[in-house]
């Protein structure tokens, strides 16, 4: 049986799922879907276009599917899909895809902390922990497992691989791989995410490779075309073989590490290159 306040107000054409707890001054617009067993909190805004799945919490001032801000942005908009089980803490806010056909979102087991906002066309994997504040710009991508730190700014287009831990108040305008960690205080990788890897259950047979991965990554000095040779024909199976895939979905470039090492002539380059090419030459000291 639902629970709708009597100062609700729930538009025409709406779907509404079983077990729903709905609470005062909730305005849910025309054509939403709200899965089963969701509860929504006072003052909680669900717009037209969203499909909000089963289990999710959202707590109050909401607001879910909001228009994008676009200077250009032009009716009709696309929508917003919500997976299950997530939980939407006070004043986040979502956006929906800029045009017709295109959809921002959201998958399963995600939190989202106070005050963070996802604009439109944004993909948003599962179990993804987004803390209070946090700004993702249009057409992000979050894989899974990520924990982005208060306070983050991603760039529009940037991408966030799974296991990552990016520090707070970072300045997020390149892709960040899986398994790092980004320090806040100069937004470079400082290494694996090693707490958060333990913590997942990554066995150190796992962690071990992972090390010997970003090494070739980070630590030799290699050309790009060679440390993609190199993931190809040493870490084709396990959590590793990550690396190499996310590497050729690149179009931003890749956040680079903190420190460089005494041997490297080149840097991993910061904009996307041909596996055939070579980086411009760095004099390192």
């Amino acid at each position: 049986m639902n629970q709708i306040h009597p100062t609700a107000v729930i538009g025409k054409n709406v779907t509404l799922g079983q077990n729903l707890v709905i609470g005062a001054y909730c305005v849910v617009e025309d054509g939403a879907v709200l899965g089963d067993h969701c509860r929504l909190a006072s003052h909680v805004i669900i717009r037209e276009g969203v499909i909000l799945g089963e289990g999710n919490t959202v707590h109050e001032r909401v607001v879910l599917g909001g228009e994008p801000q676009y200077l250009n942005a032009k009716a009709p908009f696309g929508n917003l899909v919500i997976g299950k089980n997530n939980v939407f803490r006070e004043c986040v806010t979502i956006h929906r895809g800029l045009k017709a056909g295109h959809t921002t979102v959201v998958g399963d087991g995600n939190y989202l902390m106070v005050n963070a906002h996802i604009a439109h066309d944004c993909v948003i994997g599962n179990h993804n922990i987004i803390a209070n504040n946090t700004m993702l710009g249009g057409h992000v991508t979050l894989e899974d497992h990520a924990y982005v730190s208060a306070a983050v700014a991603i760039h529009q287009f940037c991408r966030v691989g799974s296991y990552a831990m990016v520090g707070g108040q970072s300045h997020v305008n390149k892709d960040v791989p899986p398994f790092v960690t980004l320090d806040g205080l100069t937004s470079r990788v400082v290494g694996l995410n090693l707490v958060g890897l333990k913590r997942k259950g990554f066995s150190p047979e796992q962690i071990a490779q992972l090390k010997s991965a970003y090494r070739v990554i980070y630590r030799r000095g290699l050309k790009w075309s060679e440390v993609l040779a190199i993931l190809e024909e040493h870490f084709a199976t396990g959590p590793a073989a990550a690396f190499r895939v996310f590497f050729h979905g690149g179009q931003r470039g890749f956040m680079p590490e903190r420190r460089t090492p005494r041997a490297a002539s080149v840097k991993i380059p910061q904009e996307p290159v041909a596996e055939d090419e070579t980086p411009p030459l760095r004099k390192v000291g």
